[in-house]
């Protein structure tokens, strides 16, 4: 086992903000995910509305908020007011990613009376609505593909009943960072944050809390204690 990333090969970070759009739906909440386009950033992976930081959308947390309305606008036609999105993660990318993105998440419920879901067919090809449980079904069983930001927010949503309690849940703490650290564990990547006890050493086996995301292509396996 060694850590992957310890190099010095820092590429520029790049402030990022991403909205979990949330409705209530038959088989109860349900999220909208949206494939990216191949040939575009992150192409043929299932994300969340979102993108970049630009200029025009202002710095630091307003700045973000502004991005994830705009964003969201882009990529499915749907307008959204910023002082609704709820801010419950913070991710910060390893320092040899070949892309790093400080992506702030955010949530939202569907606004009432909403229009339908436009994609431009461009950047974003194709979008879905549905729960969790079943992206993540889908995901172990090889048919979509995502990151662990985007898998570990469904992990989430996943114990959640419905929009009442994901909004609860979103605006019911602090916000949680997320500094990703990788492990290569015998030829399987593991996706380790504080404060797991191999977080700064590298040493998976070590006593102590676990917080990791084994991305075992047999299906990913995440651990959280202490």
């Amino acid at each position: 086992m060694k850590d992957v990333l310890t190099g010095t090969g820092e590429t520029p970070v790049v402030d990022a903000a991403t909205v979990v759009l949330v409705r209530d739906g038959g088989d109860g909440l349900e999220c909208l995910m949206l494939r990216k386009t191949q040939g575009q950033a992150f192409g043929g992976l299932w994300v969340f509305p979102g993108g970049r930081v630009e200029p025009g959308d202002g710095d630091g947390f307003d700045g973000a908020r502004r991005a994830a309305v705009r964003e969201a606008q882009e990529e499915t036609g749907l307008l959204l007011e910023a002082g609704e999105l709820l801010p419950f993660a913070h991710w910060f990318p390893p320092p040899d990613a070949p892309r790093r993105f400080a992506t702030w998440f955010f949530l939202a419920a569907l606004p009432a009376g909403a229009a339908e879901v436009i994609v431009d067919g461009g950047e974003i090809g194709d979008h879905v609505w549905t729960t969790a449980s079943t992206a993540l079904e889908r995901h172990r069983a090889g048919e979509i593909k995502m990151v662990p930001p985007t898998w570990v927010t469904l992990h989430r949503l996943a114990g959640l009943p419905d929009t009442a309690a994901a909004l609860a849940d979103a605006g019911g703490g602090e916000v949680e960072r997320f500094s990703t650290h990788m492990v290569d564990d015998d030829g399987v990547l593991v996706a380790v944050w504080a404060p797991d006890a191999g977080y700064d050493t590298g040493d998976l086996g070590a006593a102590g809390p676990r917080h990791r995301l084994a991305m075992d292509p047999g299906g990913w396996r995440y651990e959280r204690s202490g």
